[in-house]
């Protein structure tokens, strides 16, 4: 998979990608303030919206983005024990799958991991508003190629699916890895799951 193009594309705005998804997502709501929601709660939020989120991720052409990490993501493995906002991501919870290549590398939590090449990262979301109704968010996609093919990025692809379908055009060196390097330099800029909802080791 040659990404060069989609690295060079014009930057989006990052905060924009908000549409919310058809269907039952509408019928979603929150039973507390984000800020105040147990992991069960997050679970059960989760639940009501995960078929919307990823029938929504399928609809249309995707362009750039492989089709088959859109489709094929939900056989992964899940990398957390429930959704969790970690204050990035525009604020949104993320709930994260990783492909069997880097399952095992990856949920070690490591500060120096050791991510093989060919590691899949995708990440659902959701927003909760002040009126504790929930919206679909992206889908955040990572992919781990060969030492040397983009280092500008650290040798992550990264790449985005807006709740409607539609790929989206972003900078991937200044919206994703520069944010990624800067807070999670020290574990190869990962961003893991927040400490409460890792698997268990």
């Amino acid at each position: 998979m040659n990404q060069s193009g989609a690295l060079a594309v014009a930057a989006a705005a990052f905060t924009l990608i908000g549409f919310a998804g058809e269907g039952r997502a509408a019928d979603c709501t929150a039973p507390a303030d984000p800020y105040d929601l147990s992991h069960e709660q997050a679970n059960a939020v989760y639940e009501c919206l995960k078929d919307d989120l990823y029938a929504g991720y399928q609809q249309g052409d995707k362009g750039w983005i492989p089709s088959e990490m859109v489709s094929g993501y939900r056989k992964w493995g899940a990398a957390t024990t429930a959704p969790a906002n970690p204050g990035f991501h525009g604020g949104r919870f993320l709930f994260t799958y990783v492909n069997e290549t880097g399952f095992d590398a990856y949920t070690e939590y490591a500060e120096d991991p050791d991510i093989p090449a060919g590691t899949k990262i995708a990440k659902e979301s959701f927003t909760i508003g002040e009126d504790l109704s929930v919206k679909p968010g992206p889908l955040f996609l990572m992919e781990k190629v060969a030492a040397g093919v983009s280092p500008e990025t650290n040798d992550w692809y990264y790449m985005m699916v807006a709740p409607n379908g539609a790929p989206q055009a972003i900078d991937v060196e200044t919206a994703c890895s520069a944010c990624h390097m800067e807070n999670y330099g020290f574990q190869g800029g990962l961003g893991y799951p927040i400490e409460d909802v890792r698997l268990p080791k």
